[in-house]
């Protein structure tokens, strides 16, 4: 296959067809951050990299693959201008290089989350019901999103039941953290953080919990600051103050970027040799590779 990847990021197509053994003659891979394209390269190098999709001239596919832009199209964005935003207006060059290519399979991937006038518009463009795939079936995180394509798809994947706990490099789940297990839905402001408080307070899904709560005790003896969470079950509910809130706070942390590579169903280091920072953005735009294996497996 000649491939042909719009905002590839970190080349998560890549890595799903390899993983579905699909022969690649030619992987175009059009990307213009430069700590994505670094972490493609170091682990693709055989990647033929263009530039900006604006004005590209395609080459000749067999795929077209591409996650546009999602942050004028996402709940999470306030006053936000759909398809005409500067960001996810992006959409269009994706739509003029997928009818001038003219590839024999294509995938189109977006947020659930966007306005039921964009999803009516991009499917009446597209000429294909989208599938809607929440990444929680094949990982331990909630990640819904939406994919158009023409490949005959049948079907879910099926629940793998990961949860938080089966990717973590040690430690033990706050359960207020996760949704029923699973982790929040990574995006590409995570390298951020989140003030442990506001995560509590806010059941901010963003963080996990290291060791014992409380400042003595033991398991599920007195009163909720001195219990033990357990990694096989749910926790008890965490107050908003006093000493409890306070010993919380100090054995919080954030995922490390591991454990968010194993979320996107990427290899352990796979984003090794960039700052933390850009590999938290990098991992949090990026594709679930599990879930475009799953559309692959169509082929």
């Amino acid at each position: 296959m000649n491939v042909l990847s719009l905002f590839d990021g970190i080349s998560c197509g890549l890595v799903a067809l390899k993983r579905n053994q699909i022969s690649v003659a030619n992987y175009y891979a059009c990307e213009i951050d430069k700590y994505t394209i670094q972490i493609s390269k170091k682990n693709h190098p055989e990647i033929i990299h263009l530039e900006s999709v604006v004005d590209l001239k395609p080459p000749e596919i067999d795929l077209l693959i591409g996650g546009s832009p999602c942050q004028d199209l996402s709940i999470a964005k306030k006053n936000r201008k759909g398809l005409e935003g500067k960001r996810s207006g992006l959409f269009w060059e994706y739509v003029r290089i997928w009818k001038e290519s003219k590839p024999k399979y294509f995938i189109l991937e977006n947020v659930n989350s966007m306005s039921k006038e964009s999803k009516a518009k991009i499917t009446e463009i597209m000429g294909v019901e989208p599938i809607m795939i929440n990444a929680s079936l094949v990982s331990a995180q909630c990640r819904k999103r939406l994919f158009w394509t023409n490949i005959p798809v049948q079907g879910l994947p099926k629940d793998r039941n990961i949860l938080l706990k089966d990717i973590l490099q040690s430690g033990e789940i706050d359960e207020r953290m996760t949704s029923k297990g699973k982790a929040f839905c990574l995006d590409a402001s995570y390298f951020k953080g989140s003030s442990q408080k506001h995560s509590i307070e806010k059941k901010v899904r963003t963080q996990v919990k290291l060791g014992y709560v409380g400042n003595g005790g033991s398991n599920n003896q007195g009163g909720q600051a001195y219990r033990v969470y357990s990694p096989e079950g749910k926790s008890v509910t965490l107050g908003s103050s006093g000493a409890g809130l306070i010993k919380i706070e100090e054995q919080f942390r954030k995922l490390t970027p591991i454990e968010c590579e194993r979320l996107q169903g990427l290899p352990d280091n796979y984003t090794e040799g960039i700052s933390n920072t850009q590999r938290y953005k990098c991992l949090g735009n990026a594709f679930n590779v599990d879930v475009i294996c799953f559309i692959l497996s169509f082929i």
